[in-house]
């Protein structure tokens, strides 16, 4: 273009007449180039008129023997560029972020859960018969054998037997009463025995 150079030396003038010129002139083709890499009408829009901004800014370096139509779309690669780094470090950071703030709620979530699952548990072994109770604390809570617990209570294995097939038919029926509160691994455990 022939008069291309003479809008470009108004230009690093100040003449924002020039600017205009410049930009009718080139925005259409340029907007048509970001749209095609970026497949956004809004963010191709944004990144034109930033592209404009930084023309107008940096006029004072525009060199008007090179083609000002190649330092155009160079500037404007430039910036999808740092569009798509920064979009990638955000996207990362977030799924950082995303990702820690779910281990935090699983992490307190388990542990609401876990209190909850031993309050109701505590409950339900308070409920049962006192000799009932220790013989299944002793058995299934601190893991000791039959043998052991005969030894320590002084009674016989068959009755430890029938204390453990009472209590577990009995905390069947407190979770299955109290089924918002039903502890899966309990009842495992209780349809198990």
């Amino acid at each position: 273009m022939c008069n291309e150079k003479y809008l470009l030396e108004q230009l690093i003038a100040g003449d924002e007449a020039a600017f205009k010129q410049l930009y009718f002139l080139y925005s259409e083709r340029l907007y048509g180039n970001l749209l095609k890499l970026l497949k956004s009408e809004s963010i191709a829009q944004e990144i034109l008129q930033d592209v404009f901004m930084k023309i107008w800014d940096r006029r004072q370096h525009i060199d008007t023997e090179k083609s000002f139509r190649s330092y155009l779309f160079r500037i404007a690669e430039n910036m999808v560029c740092n569009f798509y780094k920064k979009a990638s470090r955000e996207k990362a950071l977030l799924q950082q972020l995303v990702s820690k703030s779910s281990e935090e709620y699983a992490h307190v979530e388990e542990t609401l859960f876990s209190k909850e699952q031993k309050s109701f548990l505590h409950n339900a072994i308070e409920s049962l018969p006192p000799q009932r109770k220790q013989v299944f604390e002793l058995c299934k809570v601190e893991g000791k054998s039959y043998d052991e617990v005969s030894g320590l209570l002084g009674i016989s294995i068959s009755t430890i037997s029938d204390h453990i097939v009472k209590a577990n038919r009995f905390l069947r029926e407190y979770c299955i009463k109290n089924k918002e509160f039903i502890i899966p691994a309990l009842l495992v455990t209780l349809w198990s025995c």
